[in-house]
């Protein structure tokens, strides 16, 4: 009966810790405008400036109005993200917002979030959205102008432009002020130091020629 009791004890004690995290903490004051000069010191966030010294330009930004340079990648893509730099009133409100452009048969290739949920919409052109559960379900929709698709923290996704003429342009919201992004592709073929080959060759069960012929395409 004691075993059984201890275990019980720790299981709960376990769904309360996990019932208690966030993906950023909650603010202690209204806001905390980011102090944007050199720092020497290292901690989640920015320091604040004097809230006195708060003004309207501090909240809002022009960032995400400017297409960006969706040629430097071969994937076709670019994404432009919120962050207490060109948006310091952003600071540790635990959310950010990004832009992403498409090239016409352009992907945003498959990758993670791992400290943010993100809600995407559709602006211009046609995107094919989706991603993979835990359970390897894959859960995709046809994206229009004004229609939205979630992704949920963490999950493997992908947006895809399926128009072979017309660039797509979206606008993501992220539920986090550093949701953080790895490229599933790149994490595997490009990290540094590299991955041993045969840990490749296991994993995505392929040759010594296709592991450094994956590698050449994507740059490691």
């Amino acid at each position: 009966m004691r075993k059984n009791s201890s275990f019980l004890h720790l299981f709960l004690s376990f769904a309360l810790l996990l019932g208690q995290a966030k993906p950023d903490p909650d603010p202690l004051q209204d806001y905390c405008i980011a102090d944007k000069t050199p720092q020497y010191f290292y901690f989640n966030g920015a320091p604040c400036i004097n809230p006195k010294l708060a003004v309207s330009s501090h909240f809002t930004t022009s960032v995400l109005s400017k297409p960006g340079n969706t040629k430097a990648n071969p994937f076709g893509f670019n994404v432009t993200l919120t962050n207490a730099v060109n948006l310091p009133g952003m600071n540790t409100l635990g959310l950010s917002m990004a832009r992403v452009d498409i090239d016409a048969n352009g992907i945003v290739p498959l990758h993670t979030h791992p400290r943010a949920s993100e809600v995407t919409i559709c602006l211009k052109g046609r995107l094919l959205v989706g991603f993979v559960d835990t359970s390897d379900r894959v859960f995709t929709q046809q994206l229009n102008p004004g229609e939205s698709f979630v992704f949920p923290k963490g999950l493997i996704h992908f947006l895809y432009n399926y128009d072979s003429k017309a660039p797509a342009v979206a606008l993501s919201g992220l539920s986090s002020q550093n949701p953080g992004a790895q490229i599933v592709s790149l994490a595997s073929f490009t990290s540094k130091p590299p991955i041993e080959i045969q840990i490749l060759k296991k994993s995505f069960q392929n040759t010594d020629q296709d592991v450094a012929r994956i590698r050449k395409n994507l740059g490691g």
